[in-house]
């Protein structure tokens, strides 16, 4: 494990309990540190920097952008109960609850924290999705899943999120932080600098240690694509609330079809004469979403796109009490797709091959997080399969190149790691590349029943 500083460096200034909702704190301004950062093969355990921490609205380095971008994120899941009678009387008609009477305010401190800042946003009577700078926020009544990617600083929100939370009249219920090993992990910024960092800040953040008590784990091969989790479970199963998800799939693609990746461009769209910034980026954004095929990937669903400048997309979906968000980065060398979705279906064999079939890629790392009920719901899941069962058939790509031909494309899965984690937390986590021919070989890894 690395050295931590003491714990009182990672003081969280929204403990005050003279503290109320309405108050307007202005985060100061974070004033860059050039610190000399070497380049990591792997994921090494690293110490915590030498310089002092007043509180996480300020502390750490920010990282220059290297030519690169991280693109798969880190993940953070927190779940929430009522901790008293007062609390839980019913609100009146339409009122929100919850955590969806956080303020934008609210929202914005928390998201400073984690370095990224809310660009735009949707909602339905259940739920509110924004999209970010980086990734998405989702807040449900008592539930929050925030996805950071690039160097973002997600575990620094926590404990903001549990103090707004407890003047919501909530307690911590679930938490759950995952992420796949990085690509670069040495253009992190503290406490995401390794994965034992990041258990560690954890534990000894005063504000966080006693009320986490979590454990983490590793699944996958060490020296390939791997996943790291990190849950906290303190559920009272005989009080607990009916949660709006029990399972989330995540689908994560590396290398990505070429012509694929040049739909998220922004400068490949032509300008338009009297259209203002805001109106050109909502058109572009548009066109990409129908272009590349993403919007037939969620029917029904209220769609918030984002195209970005240079290059890059994010999208947030909601139907119902379900969210489905895709972010792409589209640079050669580190192209990269994330696909993450909460819907409860039986099967979600059409939906993954209509994922893989619009980006192409030629690998991609699954994962699927799931409590035992929600898990049993799943019939058909190629995590679960051997042999020829594991794999995945994609049809014909819907606009056929000389790079892509007009031929089925066949993924073998090349290893599978799962395991049950506090309870009845389930995690899965499987890696497939794409053959190139259709002989049937048997996978690494065993099957799971």
């Amino acid at each position: 494990m690395s050295t931590m500083n003491p714990i009182d460096k990672h003081q969280d200034d929204s403990s005050n309990e003279g503290h109320t909702m309405s108050e307007d704190h202005t985060i100061p301004e974070e004033v860059p540190v050039q610190v000399p950062v070497p380049s990591f093969s792997d994921e090494q355990p690293q110490a915590a920097p030498t310089h002092d921490f007043q509180d996480d609205d300020i502390s750490g380095e920010i990282r220059e952008y290297t030519g690169v971008f991280e693109g798969p994120e880190k993940t953070l899941e927190v779940c929430f109960r009522k901790k008293d009678e007062d609390a839980a009387l019913a609100p009146e008609s339409g009122a929100r609850v919850g955590l969806r009477r956080l303020t934008r305010n609210n929202l914005d401190r928390i998201c400073a924290r984690a370095r990224c800042t809310i660009l735009s946003s949707v909602s339905n009577q259940y739920l509110d999705a924004y999209v970010l700078s980086e990734s998405s926020l989702f807040v449900y009544p008592y539930m929050l899943v925030l996805k950071t990617c690039g160097t973002t600083t997600l575990l620094r929100c926590i404990a903001l999120l549990i103090d707004f939370g407890r003047k919501l009249g909530l307690e911590i219920d679930w938490v759950g932080y995952s992420r796949k090993n990085f690509n670069f992990p040495g253009d992190q910024s503290f406490p995401h600098q390794s994965f034992y960092q990041e258990l560690e800040y954890l534990d000894s953040h005063r504000n966080l240690s006693e009320r986490l008590d979590g454990h983490g784990y590793t699944l996958g091969p060490v020296n390939s694509d791997h996943w790291f989790v990190f849950v906290a479970d303190h559920t009272i199963r005989s009080q607990s609330l009916e949660l709006d998800t029990d399972r989330v799939l995540n689908i994560m693609m590396f290398d990505i079809d070429e012509d694929v990746g040049n739909l998220f461009y922004y400068n490949k769209y032509p300008k338009k004469d009297g259209e203002n910034k805001d109106d050109e980026t909502a058109r572009i954004s548009q066109e990409q979403t129908v272009k590349s095929g993403i919007n037939a990937l969620c029917p029904g669903a209220i769609i918030d796109s984002r195209a970005f400048e240079p290059c890059g997309y994010s999208m947030n979906a909601i139907l119902f009490r379900s969210y489905s968000t895709i972010h792409i980065t589209p640079e050669s060398g580190s192209s990269y797709v994330s696909f993450e979705t909460n819907q409860k279906v039986a099967s979600y064999k059409s939906l993954i091959s209509n994922v893989i079939r619009t980006f192409r890629p030629k690998r991609f790392v699954m994962t699927l997080m799931a409590d035992e009920a929600g898990l049993n719901q799943v019939k058909v899941n190629p995590m679960t399969g051997s042999g020829s069962d594991s794999q995945i058939v994609v049809p014909a790509p819907r606009v056929v190149t000389e790079a892509t031909g007009n031929k089925q494309m066949f993924y073998k899965r090349s290893s599978l790691a799962s395991i049950q984690v506090e309870d009845d937390c389930c995690c899965m986590m499987g890696n497939w590349v794409m053959k190139t021919d259709n002989s049937t070989t048997r996978p690494r890894g065993m099957s799971v029943a």
